[in-house]
């Protein structure tokens, strides 16, 4: 039986994970530079696959594009970090509720979070938390929410990553991904969309203490019971 050859993924392709890799995984820093030739004589190919994969993270936000100041990687700040989180307060917490509403199978969420348990080192542990809190929002039985999370996940993981490296505080999350798990598991939707809400917030608070003016706008939402679609509410 002849096998079928497995693809090989483009010059462009490996360049963009590569460099994606490192700047979610803290190995290139937010303002750094990011040089076509120093990176291309890196990974062994030419400028243009180089250039294509820039012009892809420029526009998922994890690089910026000057004229001037060339290609760097994307500076967080507070302001930066509202944005993305805001967005994921305001959608996480409502995909998860509905996964577990429709009964959808959590074993991804459940291996990711083991993988982060037994990760040997930041980069490794970062990556399944990722995968972990993906894990809850894909089966939600909309794509389209599926999506508008995928679209800021980089974002957010950029943000993590920075604030991991100012202050460690993986311990304390994995804690919280265990309870908002357990929840789930258990059939609670509101309780584990709460805990999910809760844990989100949270971050943001730890990371830029100085600046939570819009974290702390839509947990007055929350408290409300206006922030979800049924009224019924209270990255890390």
């Amino acid at each position: 039986m002849t096998s079928v050859p497995t693809p090989i993924p483009s010059r462009t392709q490996f360049v963009l994970d590569a460099i994606k890799h490192r700047i979610l995984t803290g190995q290139l820093t937010p303002g750094q530079a990011l040089v076509e030739t120093e990176l291309a004589a890196q990974f062994g190919v030419s400028k243009t696959p180089v250039r294509e994969a820039l012009k892809t993270l420029a526009g998922t936000g994890l690089v910026v594009m000057n004229q001037y100041k060339g290609v760097t990687v994307r500076m967080v700040d507070a302001d930066m970090a509202r944005e993305v989180y805001d967005v994921r307060l305001l959608l996480e917490p409502e995909a998860l509720r509905r996964a577990v509403r429709r009964g959808a199978s959590l074993d991804a969420a459940r291996d990711a979070l083991s993988r982060a348990d037994a990760a040997h080192d930041t980069a490794e542990r970062s990556l399944a938390n990722r995968e972990f809190h993906r894990a809850l929002y894909l089966p939600c039985g909309n794509p389209l929410l599926g999506r508008m999370l995928d679209e800021v996940r980089d974002q957010a993981a950029l943000v993590s990553a920075v604030a991991w490296a100012a202050d460690p505080s993986w311990e304390r999350e994995a804690a919280e991904h265990r309870e908002i798990l357990r929840l789930a598991l258990h059939g609670d939707a509101d309780g584990a969309g709460r805990a999910l809400y809760a844990h989100i917030a949270s971050f943001v608070r730890r990371a830029f203490p100085s600046d939570t003016e819009g974290i702390e706008g839509i947990e007055g939402i929350e408290g409300t019971g206006l922030a979800g679609s049924h009224a019924e509410e209270g990255h890390s």
